[in-house]
């Protein structure tokens, strides 16, 4: 990894974060070895662990775009969003079950995913910019995750921690941008065929596609630009909820269709992450 002028306090607390997600115990925030707001670094330390996963042979397959929704904002005590690393392990089939102890303590949120066509290269993307980029839209769950212990976080706590990403899921029906205003899509959540969730594509920063162009712009700016091919998951359409084993998850998204996964039950043979080995 060619870093060398990462400080080294930025890697101690990357350190923290890879470790809690090795040995499946949570770790105390972050935010106090950073400066209070530093964004900045909050990306760096991401960007380490993010390459660590790399030199092990994963690969990135595109961003996700957190704290889009004003309800998951106020959930989490946050006013902005950010974003994070897709990497190719973090998939999970339309319809798959999670191993148990996976993840640490999942949620589960109900979004709109958008797969490109072609790059998105300038600074000051504009919706038409995005509209001619995308290929196609699905319907997507993604599962986020802390490393931080209780879901204590800041934004500087997220950021480090890969925007509290976890797994995704992707529905399997395309379904092109002339065919769905995806800015009036209405969504609802269930577990266990129960009502957990619900909301609609302006409840996305307005929509998912302006989620897109912030997303886009941010990264352009950074040198780092969205690419053909790149997956985006543009945020939550409305609160997030806890996910327990053996609890079963779908998403149906007007214009769009329904999306589902499992999380596999505890073993009890099996110890919880976090206790005794």
């Amino acid at each position: 990894m060619n870093t060398p002028s990462l400080p080294e306090a930025l890697r101690k607390v990357a350190d923290v974060l890879a470790q809690a997600e090795r040995a499946g115990t949570p770790c105390p925030p972050v935010r106090d070895q950073l400066d209070d707001g530093d964004i900045a670094a909050a990306y760096a330390v991401q960007q380490v662990n993010v390459q660590r996963r790399l030199a092990q042979g994963r690969r990135v397959v595109g961003r996700k775009i957190g704290l889009t929704s004003p309800a998951v904002q106020r959930q989490l005590g946050v006013d902005q969003p950010d974003y994070g690393a897709l990497l190719s392990d973090m998939a999970v089939p339309n319809g798959g079950v999670i191993p148990a102890g996976r993840l640490l303590q999942p949620k589960v949120e109900a979004e709109v995913a958008l797969v490109l066509a072609a790059d998105l290269p300038h600074a000051e993307t504009t919706v038409a910019d995005v509209l001619r980029a995308v290929d196609f839209a699905l319907p997507a769950l993604e599962i986020v995750d802390s490393r931080i212990a209780d879901w204590d976080i800041s934004i500087v706590d997220t950021v480090a921690d890969n925007a509290s990403s976890g797994l995704f899921v992707l529905g399997g029906t395309p379904v092109p941008l002339t065919s769905v205003d995806l800015r009036s899509v209405r969504m609802t959540l269930t577990r266990g065929g129960e009502k957990v969730s619900e909301g609609s594509g302006s409840d996305c920063l307005g929509g998912p596609l302006n989620a897109t162009v912030w997303l886009a712009s941010t990264l352009a700016a950074m040198g780092n630009p969205l690419r053909a091919g790149d997956i985006v998951l543009t945020g939550a359409l409305g609160p997030m909820e806890a996910a327990s084993p053996g609890d079963t998850f779908e998403a149906r998204i007007s214009g769009l269709g329904s999306v589902r996964v499992g999380f596999a039950p505890h073993d009890p043979a099996t110890p919880a992450q976090g206790d005794e080995k």
